[in-house]
């Protein structure tokens, strides 16, 4: 998933930000109000961490902002602030979580997952399409109890599509989702193309797959 770090002490967003990466999550690093705001028009993220104190600004004005566009991003406030009015003041506004500072790393991940998982409509750690299991913390995929060998970005594609059954996603989506920022790669080449058709080929050898689309000149979607 990709995720905006909104955070002004760099060395806090470099660690939060090399904490995620190697738990294979795409970040991007924002160091304020008007970087936060740019990021989140320009590129499709899943989550934002955001900080409060600000120096062009306050957070809550993010917050505000983003949440008027009627996005579903997840947003969890990271703040030293822990009163409990702003606390209130986030959830009222739309932040998905709170966390104090200082934090551990540890617990960061584990509310990230909690907030997509009452997002996305899962309360374990599984999803299931036709048959298919996916088990999204070990990275693992099976079908009547026989393991599927996926690589990480085959994995990605499928448990993006999954969590977006019956939506046509689009290869500039998958770009943004699965490779990053949309401004580092180039979304005009096969190689989405070619993931997924490895991805198709795996799965169609367990049973036939014909709920898995292709939208001509569009992109992908898999029907339930």
């Amino acid at each position: 998933m990709n995720v905006l770090i909104v955070e002004d002490n760099k060395e806090l967003a470099v660690e939060v930000y090399d904490f995620l990466c190697n738990a294979g999550y795409i970040c991007k690093i924002a160091n304020n109000c008007a970087e936060a705001l740019e990021e989140f028009g320009s590129n499709d993220y899943d989550i934002m961490l955001l900080d409060l104190g600000l120096p062009d600004g306050d957070g809550f004005e993010v917050l505000q902002a983003i949440r008027k566009t009627k996005s579903k991003i997840a947003v969890i406030v990271l703040t030293a602030r822990g009163e409990l009015d702003d606390r209130i003041n986030g959830l009222h506004l739309g932040a998905d979580d709170y966390l104090t500072k200082p934090f551990a790393l540890t617990e960061l991940a584990a509310r990230m997952f909690a907030v997509v998982r009452r997002i996305h409509g899962f309360t374990l750690n599984n999803l299931s399409i036709h048959g298919f299991l996916l088990q999204l913390q070990d990275y693992k995929v099976s079908f009547s109890d026989q393991p599927i060998s996926l690589t990480k970005k085959e994995f990605d594609i499928f448990q993006y599509l999954v969590l977006n059954k019956n939506r046509v996603i689009t290869r500039l989506q998958l770009t943004e989702h699965i490779w990053g920022d949309i401004l580092e790669v180039n979304s005009d080449s096969n190689f989405i193309d070619v993931h997924v058709r490895n991805l198709r080929k795996k799965l169609d050898k367990h049973t036939a797959i014909d709920w898995f689309e292709t939208v001509r000149n569009v992109g992908y979607r898999i029907n339930e």
